[in-house]
């Protein structure tokens, strides 16, 4: 049975919803909302021109340079003055192009932008320089955190912390060397720990997407699955009717030949021929549906198709379980084929095994069926469970459930053009099945005896 959703509990009119709260809330802010829009287009920009991206990464930097590099600044954060005075005027230049070039090929080769920046910082360290282009390094660091080798990524961070000691405690005279060293670790971290981050989430939305997929495809799967089974059932059971009509038809033919003949009727050859006919249809009929049969199913096809009037045996047999059913029927309904009554009978087996598997045995239901104008009208509604009551789900076989429920109720009902209407009462607690089918009204079974 497919699951079903809770009824809404019964409202008291003109009482005002409680407001939202929760994640919902805080997604729905118009703020951020237009900042995970923004979010999403840039990723898509991203993904179809990723060298803008990398372009616009090195633009940054070397505005963050260049006003350092034209006012030949002095100042450094952790002295008053560097060695800049002491070197040709082009090595502050070089160094920066050499910094915050390699930065473009960042995400195609990040283990090799890194090292390569790493030593360029450690030529400017030994020429006892800090420089703004120094940024480079940490970018770097976070993008081989984010794309890089996991294993390369070790050996850069040591690398990384390596340097950073030897320049603070030795190349770069440094007033407070602790405190110095403490904020240029904590910077490789945090540049490490980020790139680790959206790494990880990186991961766990492809993970998420994959995982939406295969259960996706595996739901399709399974409703191809359950409807063909159902289908496959529903044609053994009109295999069983249609056999039993053409027996029936082929016996009354061969009787009414053989009465021909005695009686030296012309008609005796065309009996014979409808008889003929007869055994070659249910021959033809066997060969096309009987592949269906199971072994499984050998033991149920031996007993006759229920109908209309086994709905009393169900009912008792519900009421046994716990549930409180009312039934009522309007019209000639024995009057209708063994395969409408068979389609009728399990649709309510189904919706009841349904009630009795979602809302427990505290609810009750009505089962109404009426036939009319060639229409054939069955209408199952339940209440629900009772409110803080538990529901206590029932095993199948104490249901007497013989097939795969909401798919096969549609399966039944579209042998006969049928519309059907599942889901929650509009109105009220519980569950309504609503099934309207296309009868033909020379659609009649054979009387008893014939």
């Amino acid at each position: 049975m497919s699951p079903r959703r809770a009824a809404p509990a019964d409202r008291a009119p003109g009482t005002a919803l409680p407001p939202s709260l929760g994640l919902d809330a805080a997604w729905a802010h118009p703020v951020l909302s237009r900042l995970l829009h923004t979010h999403r287009r840039l990723q898509r920009l991203d993904q179809r021109r990723p060298w803008l991206l990398d372009t616009a990464v090195v633009l940054l930097v070397v505005c963050v340079s260049l006003p350092d590099l034209l006012s030949g600044g002095h100042a450094s954060p952790f002295r008053e003055t560097d060695s800049r005075d002491q070197l040709p005027a082009a090595v502050p230049y070089v160094l920066s192009a050499a910094l915050i070039v390699p930065l473009w090929w960042r995400r195609r080769a990040p283990g090799a932008v890194f090292f390569v920046i790493a030593l360029v910082s450690l030529v400017q360290g030994i020429l006892g320089l800090w420089m703004p282009a120094g940024l480079s390094a940490l970018i770097a660091l976070y993008t081989l955190a984010r794309h890089g080798s996991l294993r390369v990524l070790g050996w850069a961070v040591a690398v990384a912390i390596a340097q950073v000691v030897l320049a603070a405690g030795v190349l770069v005279s440094v007033e407070h060397w602790l405190l110095g060293l403490f904020f240029l670790l904590g910077t490789v971290t945090a540049a490490t720990a980020s790139g680790l981050v959206f790494r990880i989430r990186s991961m766990y939305l492809t993970a998420l997407e994959d995982r939406a997929k295969r259960l996706e495809v595996e739901r399709d799967q399974r409703v191809r699955l359950t409807a063909a089974a159902e289908r496959s059932r529903v044609a053994r059971e009109m295999h069983d009717i249609v056999g039993h009509n053409l027996s029936v038809m082929v016996t009354l033919a061969d009787g009414a030949a053989t009465l021909a003949t005695n009686r030296g009727e012309q008609s005796a050859d065309a009996l014979r021929i409808l008889g003929d006919t007869g055994r070659q249809a249910m021959s033809e009929l066997r060969r096309v549906l009987g592949v269906l049969r199971e072994d499984q199913d050998d033991v149920r096809l031996l007993s006759p198709q229920p109908g209309i009037r086994d709905l009393d045996a169900l009912l008792t047999r519900v009421r046994a379980a716990g549930l409180r059913v009312a039934y009522r029927t309007v019209g000639e309904l024995d009057s209708l084929s063994s395969g409408v009554q068979l389609t009728v009978y399990r649709i309510v087996q189904e919706s009841l095994t349904n009630t009795l598997k979602h809302a427990g045995t505290g609810a009750s239901a009505e089962v109404t069926v009426t036939s009319d104008a060639g229409r054939v009208h069955v209408r199952v509604a339940d209440t629900g469970p009772p409110p803080g009551v538990p529901v206590r789900a029932l095993p199948v076989s104490d249901v007497d459930d013989p097939g795969n429920g909401l798919v096969g109720i549609r399966q039944r009902a579209a042998l006969y053009g049928g519309t059907v209407t599942i889901g929650p009462r509009e109105n009220r607690p519980g569950w309504i099945v609503d099934v309207a089918l296309d009868v033909p009204r020379d659609t009649v079974s054979p009387t008893p005896g014939a």
